[in-house]
C-alpha cells in the first residue's frame, strides 16, 4: 500500500537529516522524497512516498508527528491526491529515429528544450507513472543522461477547503 506524506517542518539545517534518518532507523522505505520551501520562507515542506502494510503506514504518520521540527503532517493515498514529477532527459538521435522520438514526445505531452546536431534534451512534467512510461518508450534510442524530481503531491480540491 502506498501512502503519501506532505510534512510542514521549520526550514532550518539538519531537518531533511532527521527526518530520513526516522525512516532509515527504523527499516521504513522512502520511494520518493522532494522538498521545498512554501509561501513562508522559514517553513518548507516535504512530499514523502511511502509503502508498506497498514501498520507500517500507521507507524511512520506517528513518527512523523513526534519530530519537534515537523508542524504538521498530512497523509492520503494515490487517489486522494494529485501528483506530479519532473523529468529532464537527454538522448541521442539520428535521422533513423528523430520521427519516432517526436512522435512519442507528441503524443506523451514531453518538450523538446534543447538539441545539438547529435543530441536532444526532453523535459516531461506528469503523473509519476506516465513519467516511468516515457522512460520506457524512450529505451529503443540511446539514454544519455537523466534526472527526475522526487512525487510532488497535494489532496485534491474539496468543497471544505474553500
Amino acid at each position: 500500500m502506498k501512502r503519501i506524506y506532505s510534512v510542514l517542518v521549520e526550514n532550518r539545517s539538519g531537518v531533511l537529516c532527521k527526518v530520513a534518518g526516522l525512516f532509515s532507523r527504523r527499516c521504513f522505505n522512502i520511494d520518493s522524497l522532494a522538498v521545498g520551501e512554501t509561501d513562508a520562507p522559514d517553513v518548507s515542506v516535504m512530499t514523502i512516498v511511502s509503502s508498506g502494510d497498514e501498520r507500517t503506514i500507521e507507524q511512520i504518520e506517528k513518527q512523523l508527528n513526534k519530530k519537534l521540527d515537523v508542524i504538521k503532517v498530512k497523509t492520503f493515498s494515490e487517489s486522494q491526491s494529485i501528483s506530479r514529477e519532473l523529468m529532464l532527459i537527454k538522448v541521442k538521435y539520428n535521422k533513423n529515429n528523430r520521427r519516432e522520438i517526436l512522435e512519442t514526445c507528441d503524443v506523451m505531452k514531453a518538450n523538446i528544450i534543447d538539441m545539438s546536431k547529435n543530441t536532444m534534451m526532453i523535459q516531461i512534467c506528469d503523473e509519476p507513472e506516465k513519467v516511468k512510461l516515457f522512460i520506457s518508450m524512450m529505451a529503443s534510442v540511446s539514454i544519455v543522461e537523466m534526472a527526475r524530481t522526487g512525487t510532488l503531491a497535494l489532496q485534491k480540491c474539496m468543497e471544505a477547503d474553500s
